[in-house]
Order: structure tokens, then sequence, then C-alpha cells
């Protein structure tokens, strides 16, 4: 825990930054909450399409979606978690909860993807022409409704929030897909372009799940995030009177989004009220560089600092 000194002059612009963060998570609720309901309903309806137009293409995305449905459902509830303020637990507030749901997104989506690439597989050889006019239909049916669901979602800061658009947006151009590819069907006959149309959507799902779930994984190692640069942020520091060196400077995020920062300044023989308006300067530098959480250390010469290989 830093002395006292090192709090001066923190603790009311950060808490008013605070309130205005956790402001932002009730229109992504909201989002949440469409998203979940179209995704579950109209995960439903294509089930059926796919049955119906005998196309596996169309059952692709009905597992897919599926699975969207019910990550949103949870991300949903989480988001709301998200959302309270601090308490005596979580001294940060709940922000971090936010990853569950990029997790869990991206468990079901690599599951459900190695699911159907397997389903698909053997239909490269026996091929077999699904109903074109219904898949047609079916993908009008869902460019809409998954790009209405994507749309209430975009513009999202959070891991969450950017997971769900993320696999939203896969979902818009993957009936784009199986539009052009029921188009192509219809006029050759080409049975194997619905076995390849599925694999090709797995692929892509696989591989953006993946990321995803690795970003969550480096957020929760604290990695250095990669919007920050730890390079300029020194060289901003140093740039400011009074500041002759800085060490232990170090840059972790919360929930993709919120950035925490700590950091020891040494400075000149200065006073108590030159140290206080150094530390807002110190502030105001780090909060224009996408800092949101600064704890930061003044040190004078000759101060015994033990942290300094660490």
């Amino acid at each position: 825990m830093p002395t006292t000194f090192a709090h001066v002059a923190h603790h009311h612009p950060h808490d008013h930054h605070d309130h205005a963060h956790h402001r932002g998570h009730a229109p992504a609720a909201s989002g949440f909450a469409l998203a979940f309901v179209v995704n579950l309903v109209f995960a439903m309806l294509e089930a059926v399409g796919g049955w119906w137009t005998d196309s596996i293409a169309v059952l692709t995305d009905a597992v897919h979606d599926l699975g969207d449905a019910l990550v949103l459902g949870t991300a949903w509830y989480l988001q709301r978690v998200a959302a309270r303020g601090r308490d005596a637990r979580y001294s940060y507030g709940y922000g971090r909860y936010s990853l569950l749901g990029g997790w869990l997104t991206s468990a079901v989506l690599i599951t459900g993807a190695l699911f159907m690439l397997a389903t698909a597989l053997p239909r490269l050889w026996l091929p077999e022409l699904p109903d074109t006019r219904g898949m047609v239909w079916i993908a009008i049916f869902g460019l809409v409704a998954n790009g209405l669901a994507a749309w209430k979602l975009h513009g999202g800061h959070s891991l969450n929030q950017r997971g769900a658009y993320l696999h939203l947006l896969e979902d818009v151009l993957g009936w784009a897909a199986v539009l052009v590819g029921a188009a192509v069907m219809h006029f050759t006959g080409w049975a194997v372009v619905d076995p390849l149309l599925s694999m090709g959507i797995s692929l892509f799902i696989l591989y953006n799940a993946i990321g995803t779930l690795r970003t969550g994984t480096r957020i929760l190692m604290q990695a250095q995030p990669t919007n920050v640069d730890e390079v300029l942020v020194r060289e901003r520091l140093l740039a400011l009177p009074d500041v002759r060196g800085i060490h232990d400077q170090h840059s972790w995020t919360l929930d993709g989004s919120y950035i925490v920062h700590t950091v020891h300044l040494l400075v000149n023989e200065i006073g108590l009220e030159r140290a206080r308006a150094l530390k807002v300067e110190a502030r105001q530098v780090l909060h224009g560089l996408g800092i949101q959480h600064a704890t930061i250390e003044l040190e004078w010469p000759g101060d015994p600092c033990t942290l300094h290989d660490h």
C-alpha cells in the first residue's frame, strides 16, 4: 500500500471517473438482452429450417447461434454484475467478471465449431443438394436478425462486449456466405458447396474464438495492455518538471478497457505543495495516454526503496 502522501489529489477525481465508467454498463446490458432474445428465438427457427432444407451450412449456424444465445444470456448477467461499484470484497469493483463472458463465448464456439467440422467433412464425399430456395429465405432472415443484434452491441469497450459483438458480426458474415452459397447451388447444382460453406464458417469461428480466449488469458495474467506504450509513458513522465527518474512502472487492465498503472517517481527536493501539483500533472499525463487508474509513489533523493529490482 502506498504512503498517504502518494494518494494526495487522487481520491475525488478518480471516484468521478468510476461513476461514469459504471454508468456505461447500462446501455450495454440492454444490448445484451436484445441480442440474447434475438439469438435464442432465431436459433430455434434456423434449427428447424436447417432440418427442413437439409442444409449442413444452415445447421452449422444454428449450432453457432444456440451457443451464442447461451453465452449472451450469461454475458448479460455478468455485465450486470460487472457494473457494481467497489465494496469491501472487490476494491477495484466487479469489472473483471466480464472476462467470464468472453471465456464462455470462446469455449462454446470452439466446441461447436469442432463438432460441425466433424459433421461436415463426410459430406464432401457424399454431398446432398439442399433446398436452396429455403436457404435463401433463411439467410435473408438471419442477416436481418443478427445485423440488428450486432448493431445494438456496436461500440462496446469491455472484452465481454467486444467478444459478443464480434460473434454477432461473424453471424452476419456467415449468413451472407450462406446466401451466396445457396444462390450458387441453385443455379449450378453443386451440392458440395453446402459442406464447404459449413467448414469455412466453422474455421472462421474457430480462429476468432481462439483469439478471444488468448486475449482473456493475457488479461488474467496481467500482461502489458497492448494499447499502452510503456516507453512513451516513461518519456512523458520524465519530461515533467522536478522528475529525476522512474522505476517500478507497471500497467495492467481490469477488463480489457480499464487500465491500471503504478509507478515510482524520483523527484528533486520539493515541498508538499509542489509535490501535490506534480502528482496532479502526472495523473493528467497518464489519463491522456489512456490510463484510468494511477497510483503514484513519490521518492526524494536518499529515500530507501527496496523495490528497484522488481
